[in-house]
């Protein structure tokens, strides 16, 4: 396995097209070439019937990756309890199954707070489902085997109009998604569509909320190209960029 100097390194992301969890993933995925790592650290979940997908596509013209889960599961609602006991049965490690597990209790929390009950109570609809979880688990193992390098992100672009979902036709951003990203800086451009999703929004609180107009500071070291499974006017792309750390770095935080 290659090794990565986190303490040295840092991740931009560009969201000028918004951001979801299987954009970041693939993004990070092309950065590293790390898709047997993820393939092999995923296993150790105790998730069955299921198949991974990666692959090379264009969006506005734009080459990238495409992340998708392919599962054989049917509609099923799991409790932040039922993802929780997933993950802290499984062999990953112990900084991975933290990071996840804060993601969802973030989620959770705002999904509760949106429907007026406890973060326990909540049932996880899409984000519980089995793609949902492998993408938020995936980025975090990803970011492990980058050696866990500060992400920070552009200001979000959150789209528009309405997104259909398991509560029905909700204004973009959808409520929780609203919840999740107080704080941060946002905007709305482009075609109407939902831009930042759930689990896009959720990585981007439990990573730390940093928010950067520009790139910050710093030598390229590699880049990575995710793409979402919509397209319009604007390449619905998610672009992440690694950086060797330069001795000049600045950036709002926005948490």
């Amino acid at each position: 396995m290659e090794k990565f100097d986190g303490q040295n390194n840092l991740i931009y992301v560009d969201c000028s097209a918004g951001i979801a969890g299987d954009m970041f993933l693939a993004a990070v995925l092309e950065m590293t070439d790390g898709f047997d790592h993820l393939r092999s650290e995923l296993a150790k979940i105790s998730l069955k019937g299921y198949s991974l997908d990666l692959f090379r596509d264009k969006r506005g013209g734009i080459s990238g990756l495409r992340f998708d889960v392919v599962s054989e599961e049917g509609h099923v609602h799991r409790h932040l309890s039922d993802i929780k006991e997933m993950l802290l049965e499984s062999t990953l490690s112990d900084e991975v199954k933290k990071m996840t597990v804060m993601a969802f209790s973030l989620l959770a929390e705002a999904e509760g707070k949106v429907h007026g009950e406890p973060a326990d109570h909540v049932h996880f609809h899409e984000v519980g489902a089995v793609d949902s979880i492998i993408d938020m688990t995936g980025a975090m193992i990803m970011l492990e085997y980058l050696g866990w390098p500060e992400v920070v992100f552009s200001p979000l672009n959150v789209g528009s109009g309405t997104v259909k979902c398991a509560h029905g036709v909700l204004p973009v951003p959808a409520p929780a998604t609203l919840e999740l990203l107080k704080d941060i800086s946002v905007y709305s451009m482009g075609d109407p569509m939902e831009r930042v999703t759930p689990t896009g929004a959720v990585l981007v609180k439990s990573l730390g909320g940093r928010i950067s107009a520009g790139m910050p500071h710093g030598k390229i070291v590699s880049t990575g190209i995710g793409l979402g499974s919509r397209d319009g006017a604007l390449p619905n792309i998610l672009r992440a960029t690694l950086l060797k750390r330069s001795d000049v770095f600045l950036y709002d935080r926005g948490v």
